[in-house]
């Protein structure tokens, strides 16, 4: 599946643009490199996700086979660490 489908899907971001855009700027690894919108993520991939507030590390632990299928996010991820930055760090 592909990264930005799977992060929306799983609800980690609200929208696929927002996904894009977020993999465009950097702010996502996969398994510790940087990761385009179109990158295919498979269960066992770590993802790292920098929000403006806060840095989360997940692991994929499945996927969804159907895109309009809802599942709970405990199915799809497991949060392994998730630090909040200080107000005076801002990503760019």
């Amino acid at each position: 599946m592909r990264l930005d489908l799977f992060l929306k899907t799983s609800r980690l971001v609200k929208r696929r643009t927002v996904a894009q855009e977020m993999c465009s700027a950097g702010r996502v690894l996969v398994n510790g490199h940087e990761a385009k919108p179109a990158k295919e993520v498979k269960p066992g991939d770590v993802i790292t996700l920098k929000f403006l507030s806060r840095v989360v590390d997940l692991e994929i632990v499945g996927m969804v086979n159907a895109p309009s299928r809802k599942i709970s996010p405990e199915e799809l991820y497991r949060v392994t660490s998730e630090t909040r930055l200080p107000k005076e760090i801002v990503l760019s």
